[in-house]
């Protein structure tokens, strides 16, 4: 069984943190491949987070972490890995975690996931055949507000993700936010963080507290963001 982690990409390279990334990687598994592909995007179109529905395809191996371009690894990830194998998935729930933010699509409790750092193995085929069909063409308008004033994004990936999931009854491992932390969003947490996940670097508090995490004489506390 080859395992490997999957990263994709679109627009101008130099402009987004694909060294950290790769040095995140090497630095907690330097025994796993890293493919990152670079994808055919017009550069700013929306529509280019579809392509993230193909991350199935593209993957080489047959179990799998695709990480986004703006995550850090930042810890022993091989947990993830082995449910992925017993699931077929293992991701985070979104920190926005209503999928009904695509009210052309849900109305109900159905849930969101964050897509930017997903574990699979061949088991999930199903459910990513169904996401790649409903990012073509599924309505996938998000409708939010801020600062009172409603607005609309008109394409977003973790919608149809979340059809997919819906129409097919896949049932993914769910994962802590641990492992998908949103330091925008994710105020606090206990314990070790897996993967940062934001375009900002982590600060070194971050660092000594994993390190401390790494002792097995360790007590999990709770901590601030």
């Amino acid at each position: 069984m080859s395992r490997g982690i999957l990263s994709i990409y679109w627009g101008d390279e130099s402009k987004l943190p694909l060294a950290r990334l790769k040095a995140s990687v090497q630095r907690f598994h330097p025994e796993l491949k890293h493919e990152i592909i670079k994808v055919d995007a017009p550069t700013g179109d929306l529509a280019s987070l579809n392509k993230k529905a193909s991350m199935f395809e593209l993957s080489p191996f047959d179990e799998t972490l695709f990480l986004d371009i703006d995550t850090v690894v930042m810890g022993n990830l091989d947990f993830g890995f082995r449910k992925a194998a017993q699931f077929g998935l293992a991701m985070s729930i979104c920190e926005a975690p209503w999928a009904r933010r695509y009210p052309r699509i849900f109305v109900g409790d159905e849930v969101e996931y964050n897509t930017g750092v997903v574990f699979f193995s061949r088991k999930a085929e199903p459910l990513f055949c169904e996401w790649k069909g409903l990012a073509l063409t599924a309505d996938t308008t998000l409708v939010g507000a801020n600062d009172g004033k409603v607005y609309e994004v008109p394409v977003q990936d973790q919608g149809s993700f979340a059809l997919a999931v819906e129409k097919t009854g896949f049932h993914p491992f769910v994962l802590p936010l641990n492992w998908n932390f949103r330091p925008l969003w994710h105020g606090s947490f206990f314990g070790p963080i897996k993967v940062w996940h934001d375009y900002a670097d982590p600060p070194p508090f971050f660092d000594e507290l994993n390190t401390y995490y790494s002792k097995k004489d360790s007590v999990i506390q709770f901590h601030r963001g």
